[in-house]
This record gives structure tokens, C-alpha cells and sequence, in this order.
């Protein structure tokens, strides 16, 4: 039997998360100085992260920081990451993009000036949120699909899905224009309460990963699922890794895609709309970024089921990390070099427009054929060609937890004969080129760019990592080949 490797592809989130906290962890953090995992049902380290199964010869497993640190991370994370949206969007729309500005009023005002930019949620913006969870849930459940099975798991279950993202996200993207153009809705709206919808999401995205986690010790929807022993990391890392309601809703596809992708090209389209109706026209700088954007989420759904294979889904839990992320942090922190437009309007001139746009498409184009060669020698187990040849692979055989003995393929040429992770290089020069049309009067919509970069780096490492352990040797003969993790001739 061959089944052939599955890289950790990171795709705009993910979710989109994704997926979506800041990944300065890798799994032998999230799970560190614990020499057991057990899950409800008693089984030693099943339901662990790959990284934390590694053992010694004595049995024992390895730790690499003190559950003092992993937990005091964890929390920092827990605690920051809300505020952080918050004044980013605050920055962002009524601090003209400066940090120093942001800064100096909280400064004079101390905690009350604090106070004062913090929001609350408002009986509108619950609405609004409630009323896009719906459709989307509605869509991801009553929209035909592809039926398409995922990987199969550790504890040897195999989900299945359905396939209709692209045809949720035309019906999502045809229904709120159409709710503009016969001024059913404005969502210009949904700009204006902003602020209101992120504290409102932050706020209820909390409870969800809650019940998440009560739910993961309470009634989990398979036998991928588990606990630290440990709250702090079970809340974060998560409990389940296909959790369900019903037998057909799958909650993780649900944060992932359907609410933290889809939101995004939602708003690229509200920030294009308010800026159309503030000034009676839509600058070339938020046409470039909205374009780009639009065309990248577009491929991603196009794409959805792949997307299923990799480390967001098949590996991360459903926790804070994954779902928190994929509901407030992609929404807010991937869109927002259009919320900076919005207010700030760009003439770039029709050729330096164009080519930032061709720039860009080309790239997402380039991270597009990243997947499809992966995609098609996965297919085809290895009989297809690659860039008009037969394609250079090497065969690792590696041994399951049942100690069974299987086989694997490693792509080793086209896009993948130029680094382990090459497909990470132009989705990062694609998150540039819908950046830059702010130009470079302030620092923070290039936060992303820099998020990202940073994000990616550690998914290479962590699945480098997830890989010298699965194949061993074989992994070590693949990388003498292709040499370089991420970056062709530099890293």
C-alpha cells in the first residue's frame, strides 16, 4: 500500500488559523515535560502530538521546556492576543495607522484611556455575527459536495467531508453585494461597528472554545481526542481533532473556512464599499489589495479539500490556538491592510497599480502550482510529470502505531526540488504585494507580512521536525537532496 506524504501546506490562515495565533511554539512545546498523555479512555500518549510521542530508548518521553513555561506562554497568549486586535483596529481607523500616536494617548489617559478604546459589544454587532455564523453553517451543510475523505488519523479514523466550499463562498459573495446593490444592507455598517464586532468576537469566541473543551471531555465525536491532564494546555491546544455536531458538522472546517476565510473576503469587499461611499470612488491602492485578496481566497476554496490534508486540520487540535485564531485573529489581523486604506486612500498611478497587481497574481499563481504539483504526484503515485519530466522522489517506508509497515513518496523535484517548503515563499511575497499598496508612511499594515513570515518559518520547522521523526533515515536522505527548508540557497 503507498500513501504518500502530506506537507503542513499553511494557506492564508488558516485558518485559515486558518491557521492563526502567533506559532512561536511547536508541538514539543505545546505538550512539553510531560512523560504521559492519556486520553479519557486511558491510552499512554495516543492522542499526543507527534512531537511529544517521541521516545527515548528507555521509554520515556523527551521535555524540552518546564510546565512552568509552556503554561506561562499559554497564557500570555490567552492574555494579549485579545487587546492586541482591539488596538489594532483602533490604530488602524481613528489612530491614522501610527503606533506612536496609539501610544501617546494611552499614555495621557493611562488605564481609562485604555478603557476608552476598548468597545463594547453592541445588540448590532451580536446581531451581525449572528446572522453570518448562520448563513455560513446553513451553506456548509445544505449546499451539495464533493464527497471527500481526509487522512487517516493516528487512532486510524478517516473524516469525510463535503466539498462545496467554493460554491459557499460565490453564494456568500453574490448574496452581500446583492443585499448593497438593492439597498437591502449596507455594509458600510459593518465597518462602522468594527470595533463593536471584534470585542463581540473576542467575547464569544472565548465561550465557544469553552464548550469546546467541555465538550472534548464530555461527549467527543471520536477517538482522536484526549487530555494533557493539564487545563491550561488542554484549553489551548485542544481536546478533539475532528470535533462534530451531528454526525455531519464539522466544527473545525467551520472555524477554519467557512467563518474565518470567508469573513475575510467579506470584509476586503465592506472596506472597498465604505471607502466607495466616504469618498464617491475606490482608490487603485484598495482596488490592488482587494483584488489580490479576493483572488487568493478564491483559490483557497477552490482548493478546500486539500487544505484538509494539511497540519491545521489533520494535525491541530480544536482549541484556542486553532479556533480562537481562525474566528477574531484572521479576520482582524489578515484584513488589515485594507482597513488601513480605508481612511488613507492611495493614488498609485495606473503602472505602478498594475504591477503590484501582476506581482501579486503571479505569486498567488506560483503558490497555486506549489499545491497542484503536490496534488497530482499524490494522484498519479508519482506517475505524472513535473515541469515536462518524470518526477525525482524518493520512497520512505515508515512504521505506523499499530506497527504497520507503510510507504510514502517524497517529491523531490519541480517546485519541491527547490526547497522542503518552497510554496511558503510566494505566499509571503503575496501577503507583501497586497500590503504595500499603504506604501510605507507607517509600520503596521505590514504587520501581517511579518506575522506571517514568522508563522510559516515555525510550521516548516515544526513539520520537518513531524517528519525526521516518521521517516528517519529516508528523511534524512531527502533533505541531503533538497538541501534548503524554506528559502532556496539561504535557509
Amino acid at each position: 500500500m503507498v500513501t504518500l506524504k502530506r506537507s503542513g501546506i499553511h494557506n492564508f490562515i488558516p485558518f485559515p488559523f486558518p491557521i492563526p495565533i502567533p506559532s512561536v511554539l511547536n508541538e514539543s512545546v505545546v505538550f512539553p515535560a510531560l512523560s504521559k498523555i492519556k486520553d479519557l479512555r486511558g491510552d499512554s500518549e495516543r492522542s499526543a502530538p507527534a512531537a511529544v510521542r517521541r521516545t527515548t530508548k528507555m521509554g520515556e518521553a523527551k521535555t524540552v521546556h518546564s510546565l512552568f513555561v509552556t503554561c506561562t506562554f499559554m497564557i500570555s497568549i490567552f492574555t494579549l492576543c485579545p487587546p492586541f486586535v482591539i488596538l489594532l483596529w483602533y490604530t488602524m481607523v481613528h489612530a491614522n495607522g501610527s503606533v506612536l500616536q496609539t501610544f501617546e494617548y494611552v499614555e495621557k489617559h493611562g488605564l481609562q484611556g485604555l478603557k476608552d478604546i476598548c468597545p463594547a459589544p453592541s445588540p448590532i454587532a451580536w446581531k451581525i455575527i449572528a446572522c453570518f455564523g448562520a448563513f455560513e453553517a446553513i451553506l456548509q451543510l445544505a449546499l451539495p459536495g464533493k464527497r471527500v475523505e481526509g487522512p487517516i488519523s493516528s487512532a486510524g479514523n478517516v473524516p469525510v467531508y463535503k466539498a462545496n466550499g467554493l460554491l459557499a463562498y460565490a453564494v456568500t459573495l453574490v448574496t452581500y453585494i446583492s443585499l448593497w446593490w438593492f439597498e437591502i444592507f449596507n455594509p458600510a455598517i459593518v465597518y462602522d461597528h468594527l470595533g463593536e464586532i471584534y470585542s463581540a468576537l473576542i467575547m464569544g469566541s472565548l465561550v465557544f472554545c469553552i464548550l469546546l473543551y467541555l465538550k472534548g471531555h464530555l461527549a467527543p465525536s471520536s477517538s482522536d481526542s484526549g487530555s494533557s491532564g493539564n487545563f491550561i494546555i488542554d484549553f489551548y491546544w485542544g481536546m478533539e481533532l475532528y470535533p462534530r455536531i451531528g454526525k455531519n458538522f464539522d466544527i473545525k472546517v467551520f472555524t477554519n473556512c467557512r467563518f474565518g476565510m470567508m469573513s475575510c473576503a467579506v470584509l476586503a469587499i465592506t472596506y472597498c464599499i465604505k471607502q466607495y461611499e466616504m469618498n464617491g470612488g475606490v482608490s487603485d491602492s484598495m482596488l490592488v489589495n482587494t483584488v489580490l485578496m479576493l483572488v487568493y481566497i478564491t483559490k483557497f476554496f477552490w482548493w478546500e479539500a486539500g487544505y484538509w490534508c494539511t497540519m491545521d486540520i489533520a494535525h491541530d487540535r480544536a482549541g484556542f490556538y486553532i479556533c480562537w485564531g481562525c474566528l477574531v485573529w484572521v479576520p482582524s489581523i489578515y484584513t488589515s491592510p485594507g482597513m488601513y486604506l480605508v481612511n488613507h486612500p492611495v493614488h498609485l498611478g495606473t503602472q505602478l497599480a498594475l504591477l503590484i497587481l501582476a506581482s501579486g497574481l503571479l505569486c498567488i499563481y506560483v503558490n497555486y502550482d506549489c499545491d497542484r504539483q503536490k496534488q497530482v504526484f499524490r494522484r498519479t503515485n508519482g506517475k505524472c510529470l513535473i515541469w515536462g519530466k518524470a518526477p525525482s522522489k524518493i520512497v520512505a517506508s515508515y512504521k505506523t502505531e499499530k506497527g504497520e509497515t507503510k510507504t510514502s513518496l517524497l517529491l523531490s523535484s519541480g517546485w519541491w526540488g527547490l526547497s522542503r517548503h518552497f510554496h511558503y515563499v510566494p505566499e509571503i511575497l503575496a501577503a507583501f504585494f497586497w500590503s504595500v499598496p499603504a506604501l510605507f508612511n507607517h509600520f503596521l499594515p505590514y504587520f501581517y507580512v511579518i506575522f506571517l513570515t514568522m508563522l510559516l518559518l515555525d510550521r516548516a520547522t515544526r513539520d520537518d521536525d513531524r517528519c525526521s521523526t516518521k521517516y528517519g533515515k529516508y528523511w534524512k536522505t531527502y533533505c541531503n537532496k533538497v538541501r534548503h527548508r524554506v528559502l532556496p540557497g539561504i535557509y
